[in-house]
């Protein structure tokens, strides 16, 4: 345990963060899991939907730091592949 007011700060600080990244990180992996499901189901226009939802979640994420962009826009690209590969 830090004895030092700024450490003991930081430690606060950074567990404040850790829970608040976790929670997007989360919600993100949520959002992907339910389009995949509806994509399962060939439910297209709740896909659509769920897809706008799950595509916000992923550009908040890359925006906060928490995964790389080029890894939010290929999760993009393969779900509207998913999402697109329904209606034909």
């Amino acid at each position: 345990m830090p004895n030092m007011k700024s450490a003991i700060k930081r430690v606060k600080t950074s567990d404040a963060r850790r829970a608040q990244n976790a929670q997007v990180k989360s919600t993100m992996r949520t959002a992907i899991k339910k389009v995949e499901a509806l994509v399962a189901n060939n439910d297209i226009e709740n896909a659509k939907a769920a897809f706008a939802v799950a595509s916000e979640k992923l550009d908040k994420a890359a925006r906060k730091g928490l995964i790389h962009k080029n890894v939010a826009a290929r999760q993009k690209s393969r779900l509207a592949k998913k999402v697109n590969g329904l209606s034909a």
